[in-house]
Formats: structure tokens, C-alpha cells, sequence
């Protein structure tokens, strides 16, 4: 396993635990935080829960934190940017890429040049 591979598979065993404590010293230890930054460790710690695959068993509990704190906007970029990745391509709303334009045809009595 690689370096970044280890660390992250640490942080999301510590980040399973919801313990704002653990993920501030571990995160310090790693030298990715310093003391006392970010401002708010607990919201920083809901926001990696929801930004990470690999806790998606966690996702609700994340998106109810965040959206009862008043971030509701952070919640659902983060959130829903992993369903927009598992979509087909092709597939979304717009309907771009289904299937080929329907081509308009040339005004009669004008010449194409």
C-alpha cells in the first residue's frame, strides 16, 4: 500500500469514530493540522465523513450534522457530487450525448456557400 493509502485509510478508521478529539490529534501527529486550526474542527471533521466513499454508511448521519448547522449548502455539493461520478455518462436531465442532433435544414431560396 502506498504512503497516501495507509494515511487515508487511518483517517477514515478515525473519522468512524466521530470523536472530534481524535481526528484534531491525529490529524496533528500527521502534521496536516496545526494546533488550534481549522477554526472549527468539528465541522471539518463532518465534511471529510461526507466527502469520503468509503464512509457512505455515515453519509445521513453527516448530511443531518451539516444541515442542522447551518450547512446545508456544504452538505449537498459534497454529498451529491459522489452520485453525479456513479452516473452514466449520456444519461443526466439535459439529455446530452442520448442522441445525435437533429440537423436544421438550410432556408429555401439561400444558397450555401
Amino acid at each position: 500500500m502506498t504512503e497516501y493509502a495507509n494515511f487515508r485509510q487511518h483517517l477514515d478508521t478515525v473519522l468512524r469514530t466521530r470523536d472530534v478529539k481524535q481526528v484534531q490529534e491525529f490529524l496533528i501527529a500527521q502534521h496536516q493540522w496545526q494546533p488550534g486550526q481549522p477554526a472549527n474542527p468539528e465541522y471539518a471533521m463532518w465534511m471529510m465523513i461526507a466527502g469520503s466513499p468509503t464512509l457512505s454508511d455515515l453519509h445521513p448521519q453527516a448530511r443531518e450534522w451539516l444541515v442542522s448547522h447551518g450547512y446545508e449548502a456544504e452538505a449537498k455539493a459534497v454529498l451529491n457530487r459522489g452520485n453525479k461520478q456513479r452516473t452514466k455518462p449520456g444519461r443526466g436531465k439535459s439529455g446530452s450525448g442520448s442522441r445525435p442532433q437533429r440537423r436544421v435544414p438550410f432556408p429555401k431560396g439561400k444558397k450555401r456557400s
